[in-house]
């Protein structure tokens, strides 16, 4: 008899051990909920926000401006986490041009389908997929690595860059130097790698300079 009590408390020994493990697998580290708990979502302030664009081409290069129509920056504390936006393709002006004749000439190119093809893609959009703070950052330089999805004309490609990053919990300001190979996304018109004659050549990298500002942002931060 004694024998069987023996292992009988073991056994009961065991399923209390083992239950406990259960149960504590199940149940969400505090660290776990308080991110969770700590997430927000930012809506970018598009009248405060701006996006410029500058390419070359051989003896000179232009400049213009396109409008976020909408986006969010999702933040934990004072961290950035994600992000996702939507860019207004037929806002896309120049603003180097003064003859107003010339200038609306270049900007109905832009939205053709020899670049944008804006007709058929009103719209490009950006996803935040990963956010990599940089270590130990210097004074006024990018704080953050970003990657994400830019989808243009339809195409998606990955895309990562440098930004500078200033959060306070319910606003944010960001500001990043982008520079994009529009061949990825089938932008072909006077690249060189067609053969184009030297003086009719564009240059395949083009510059986006994005400074935006989320939820109630304060004087942006200046990217270098």
């Amino acid at each position: 008899m004694k024998k069987y009590h023996v292992h009988f408390s073991a056994l009961a020994m065991a399923t209390l051990l083992f239950s406990s493990n259960v149960a504590a697998a199940d149940i969400p580290s505090k660290k776990e909920v308080t991110a969770e708990v700590a997430a927000t979502t930012l809506p970018v302030n598009t009248a405060s926000s701006t996006m410029t664009w500058n390419a070359k081409k051989f003896g000179g290069e232009h400049s213009g401006n396109v409008k976020l129509a909408n986006g969010s920056l999702e933040v934990s504390g004072r961290k950035l986490v994600g992000g996702t936006f939507v860019i207004d393709m037929t806002s896309i002006t120049d603003t180097d041009i003064t003859n107003e004749n010339f200038n609306k000439k270049l900007t109905d190119h832009l939205k053709s389908e020899d670049f944008f093809s804006v007709e058929k893609h009103p719209n490009a959009t950006f996803k935040i997929t990963k956010v990599t703070p940089v270590s130990k950052p210097k004074a006024g330089e990018p704080n953050y690595s970003i990657t994400g999805d830019l989808t243009i004309k339809g195409i998606t490609n990955a895309i990562t860059f440098p930004a500078t990053v200033a959060i306070d919990g319910k606003s944010a300001e960001a500001a990043a130097k982008i520079e994009l190979d529009r061949t990825k996304w089938d932008i072909k018109y006077r690249s060189g790698m067609l053969g184009t004659a030297a003086d009719k050549v564009i240059e395949d990298t083009f510059t986006i300079n994005l400074k935006l500002v989320a939820g109630a942002g304060k004087q942006m931060v200046e990217s270098k």
